[in-house]
């Protein structure tokens, strides 16, 4: 195992996620939001990605492995399109928009779940816990929608 490289691995999801996170935070409304039934508290967001960004790390550490596969191009789009999410929800408040575009990140992570399921399937397991949050994230976006 090459600890430099699943050290790296993980860090770039984790920093995409505090830059993210420092851009978003004087925008964060959450709070002030009417919000739909089962919304946890604000707290319980940055624990869960802290959790789900270190298990992509790991999961794209594991892709990274295998010397013939070129399948990270679609970890990295989709880890583009969780980024721009937030700025979309919380920034522009642009809350349709930001339902249609985790809609598509949902797709995405679909289909790289799938291309990693073929090269490691623990890598692809790693990422369900991910999918889950996001079709979770997406009732909660939709609901803020419909709510305000």
């Amino acid at each position: 195992m090459d600890y430099k490289k699943l050290i790296k691995a993980i860090l770039i999801p984790v920093l995409i996620g505090i830059i993210v996170g420092l851009i978003m935070g004087p925008f964060n409304d959450y709070k002030s939001l009417e919000l739909p039934p089962l919304a946890p508290p604000g707290i319980v967001f940055p624990i869960v990605w802290s959790i789900l960004y270190i298990l992509m790390g790991v999961s794209a550490y594991l892709i990274e492995q295998d010397k013939n596969s070129n399948n990270l191009s679609i970890y990295y789009l989709q880890l583009g399109f969780n980024a721009l999410w937030s700025i979309i929800f919380f920034v522009f408040k642009w809350h349709l928009l930001a339902f249609i575009w985790i809609i598509i990140l949902i797709i995405l992570v679909i289909i790289m779940i799938i291309r990693f399921y073929k090269i490691n399937k623990t890598a692809a397991w790693l990422n369900l816990p991910y999918l889950l949050w996001l079709i979770f994230a997406a009732y909660l976006n939709l609901g803020v929608y419909l709510l305000n």
